[in-house]
């Protein structure tokens, strides 16, 4: 596994480079101590170094620590404060003392005495953010972050209107949010916010240099079966880890893994062909309302000139909502959108009905002069 052509992205905010890939740990407590530790070693052998440590059961933490200890510092934790396991199982818990107590366990069980990222845990609906504050558990947090036992600071949630408030209140350095076709077009529970609402998240991390760090990419695995998806039609799983990282901000995408089996499984998705990563076949799906959008699927390459549409159009929606960056980016492309022949090409083969050819010209109209 050692070999596995890993892909690092770095997060803007804290120059940590993650892994494209990461450990969703939901149900590694199934696996027990010897297949855990074999699974976690795997990861870590292929290249993975961004671990989420939201369990389902506390079972999972001396595996993680057995696994990771020797390794640790050459990897990133998120660790919830909010998640509880004084029951065993998952537990969700406001309260500063359960907080304060969850915490100290944790760090004891990985063997630790530092957090990458401290999040700020499942938060979705205002009031949730309200009792965080009132009972002193955001305090709490940003004390351990003075203190340097927390690194960073990050957000988990589903919902976009929370996200935006928290952000608007607290300066964070990563966001824990659901990215798949589903719920991008409204189907499933964690459906929330519209098309634009969703797209808006995406597009003001990557202006404000937050990371995402992408839980729930297959829809809790209905986008993998046929007769569970919303659509009618599975999806591979390669196919929505590519639809998530081509989102705008995406550092890495967290897929859950129980055992070895599923590891390198995910893993040879750092090998897959492009025809294997390929997501087009959700334009049938895509509701009216994200019609004619780009993803920045690039499904309309290759351009008989050379542009990459998908970039250019990315670079220009994030200028358009104050990305700084956005223009230089832009400029520094080989291919701009002044180079566009119209020779309708990508219009032709855009599986979300974008009239590419037709944008290139506002694209560069835009760009000119800036």
């Amino acid at each position: 596994m050692s070999s596995s052509p890993m892909k690092y992205r770095t997060n803007n905010r804290t120059g940590d480079r993650i892994s494209e890939i990461g450990f969703g740990s939901a149900y590694l407590y199934e696996a027990g101590m010897t297949e855990g530790v074999r699974a976690l070693r795997t990861a870590v052998e292929g290249g993975i170094n961004y671990f989420d440590l939201a369990a389902g059961d506390a079972k999972a933490f001396p595996i993680w620590g057995e696994a990771l200890s020797p390794v640790r510092k050459d990897l990133f934790f998120q660790i919830h404060f909010g998640a509880d396991y004084s029951k065993g199982t998952y537990g969700w818990s406001l309260r500063l003392d359960d907080v304060k107590r969850s915490i100290a366990w944790q760090l004891s069980q990985l063997k630790t005495d530092y957090i990458d990222y401290g999040f700020i845990h499942c938060q979705d609906e205002l009031s949730d953010w309200e009792t965080y504050q009132r009972n002193g558990v955001l305090s709490y947090l940003l004390e351990l972050k003075e203190q340097g036992v927390v690194r960073h600071l990050g957000l988990s949630s589903h919902t976009p209107a929370v996200i935006q408030k928290i952000m608007d209140d607290v300066q964070i350095d990563m966001l824990m949010f659901s990215v798949n076709p589903a719920y991008d077009y409204g189907q499933g529970e964690f459906a929330n916010g519209s098309v634009d609402e969703r797209s808006a998240i995406y597009r003001r991390c990557e202006a404000e240099g937050v990371g995402i760090s992408v839980m729930k990419p297959f829809s809790g695995g209905q986008l993998l079966d046929a007769a569970q998806s919303p659509f009618g039609k599975a999806l591979t799983q390669y196919q929505c880890i590519q639809y998530a990282l081509d989102k705008p901000g995406v550092l890495t995408v967290l897929p859950g893994a129980s055992n070895t089996d599923d590891v390198k499984k995910l893993l040879r998705y750092c090998s897959a062909s492009e025809e294997e990563r390929d997501y087009a076949v959700i334009g049938s799906f895509a509701p009216p309302q994200a019609s004619g959008k780009c993803v920045y699927c690039n499904h309309c390459k290759p351009c008989p000139v050379g542009l990459d549409v998908g970039l250019i159009n990315k670079y220009y929606d994030l200028a358009k909502v104050g990305d700084p960056l956005a223009a230089e980016h832009y400029h520094t492309l080989e291919k701009n959108a002044s180079d566009c022949i119209g020779c309708g090409h990508c219009d032709s083969r855009c599986p979300f009905g974008v009239a590419q050819s037709a944008r290139m010209q506002e694209i560069a109209s835009f760009f000119e002069g800036k």
